[in-house]
């Protein structure tokens, strides 16, 4: 077999980076997401962060709304961890620019989307669920593309 990394096309690569970045950004994002409602709410998780903001406030770990941000986040992490592994592996398996570029375009698009219609402004099922399957069939196609590509 061949070397892999010969095959990765360049504009392929910019735009596999250029996505993951976005996605980076996006998870880097819902910290202070959740630090805001935090103190919007007046939900601390820590009996010393309730505190510095007011001697009377105690920990509150059920508030809706930084849950639902947290749960947000922790979605990204169960779905853009592994877009990051799979876009990668994928771009040794010489994929069809086009193809590859929208892969990579629609993992992202629907993961801010995702959060978006989850955790910034509620929208009713199914939005969240084509959001999530939005990026969960690119990053399915690309694994299987990949293993297939390699068992050869």
């Amino acid at each position: 077999m061949a070397n892999p990394f010969d095959a990765i096309n360049p504009d392929v690569f910019k735009a596999y980076v250029f996505w993951s970045a976005v996605l980076a950004a996006k998870m880097l994002l819902m910290s202070p997401l959740t630090g805001l409602l935090r103190f919007k709410n007046k939900a601390f998780a820590n009996p010393e962060d309730a505190s510095a903001v007011s001697k009377k406030l105690k920990p509150k770990l059920d508030d809706p709304d930084v849950e639902r941000v947290r749960r947000a986040h922790l979605n990204d992490l169960e779905n853009i961890l592994p877009f990051f592994v799979i876009g990668f592996l994928y771009l040794l398996t010489n994929p069809a620019p086009f193809l590859a570029v929208n892969l990579f375009r629609a993992v992202a698009v629907s993961r801010i989307l995702h959060t978006l219609v989850y955790a910034v402004v509620v929208v009713p099922q199914p939005a969240r669920f084509f959001a999530f399957v939005g990026a969960m069939a690119p990053n399915f196609y690309m694994a299987l593309q990949t293993i297939l590509y390699f068992m050869a």
